[in-house]
């Protein structure tokens, strides 16, 4: 990752991070004719015990030395959560954790564990959300996938509405996009995924304005709502493991969280077959 392609992600980090805080949160007075949303400049400086030409420069991307403490500063002013410090330390290009390259070669044996799990749905995805393998309860969920292009942002994206799966997607592709953009801080620059960004961008303006918000997150445990034209609503918990040996690489497993689910899940499982939209549709893509 070179410093011409994170200099530009930093400053509109930095950017949209300072608008995020009004003056009255860090109990500042608000003034009038105030220009911009949030902080100014010269008040995240001040706040920070940086001199506002350095942080000025810091934020213009320019070219100047950043030390561990100083960051650390910022991120405490601009009240950054963990995933938001690390996806700064890595725009500023400060090694404050190593992180090592995506593979896409997984060991042999990680199919034989999701194969294991027969009542589970789950499948291996890289940090891209490219989805790597997968056993047959996930198949039987989504039997899309092997058509959508094993890219579960363009399913999600993408995929007219009338065939997406999502039910709670107002709360679930923010969420999505914002741990894509936290691990796209470590690969700037890089052709496979600057050419995801610019097709999901290009075909889709509920991603670009998600994009634009800046946000990063990183995996948490939480309720999804899926849909399925075949037995209607599934409610999934989803948890992740990270597969060591295949690194920037996460096992999501599913577990039912109600018994109706389980029992609309253990069908599916027993009819692959079934259509996950309805074939209508079909006809009109």
């Amino acid at each position: 990752m070179t410093a011409e392609h994170r200099r530009p992600e930093l400053a509109a980090f930095l950017r949209s991070r300072r608008e995020r805080i009004t003056p009255a949160d860090v109990g500042m007075p608000g003034g009038f004719r105030r220009r911009t949303p949030g902080l100014r400049r010269e008040e995240v400086a001040q706040l920070a015990g940086v001199g506002i030409t350095w942080y000025t420069w810091l934020e213009q991307g320019r070219p100047i030395n950043v030390s561990v403490q100083v960051l650390d500063a910022i991120a405490r002013t601009l009240r950054l959560d963990q995933a938001e410090c690390e996806h700064l330390f890595r725009l500023a290009g400060v090694p404050s954790i190593a992180v090592p390259a995506t593979h896409d070669r997984l060991e042999p044996q990680v199919q034989s564990v999701l194969d294991s799990m027969a009542d589970l749905p789950a499948a291996v995805l890289n940090s891209r959300y490219d989805v790597l393998a997968w056993n047959a309860a996930y198949a039987a969920m989504w039997p899309r996938i092997n058509q959508d292009g094993r890219n579960l942002l363009w399913a999600a994206f993408i995929v007219p509405d009338c065939c997406s799966t999502f039910v709670n997607r107002d709360r679930e592709l923010p969420q999505m996009v914002a741990m894509f953009r936290a691990a796209f801080g470590r690969h700037l620059g890089e052709p496979a995924w600057t050419d995801l960004i610019q097709r999901l961008s290009a075909g889709s303006e509920e991603f670009r304005e998600m994009w634009a918000a800046q946000d990063v997150a990183v995996p948490t445990t939480r309720v999804k709502v899926f849909r399925h034209a075949a037995v209607g609503e599934v409610r999934l918990s989803v948890v992740s493991f990270a597969v060591v040996a295949t690194p920037e690489t996460r096992m999501a497993v599913y577990t039912t969280v109600d018994q109706e689910s389980r029992e609309r899940l253990d069908w599916l499982i027993e009819h692959p077959e079934a259509p996950a939209v309805d074939p209508a549709h079909h006809h009109t893509h």
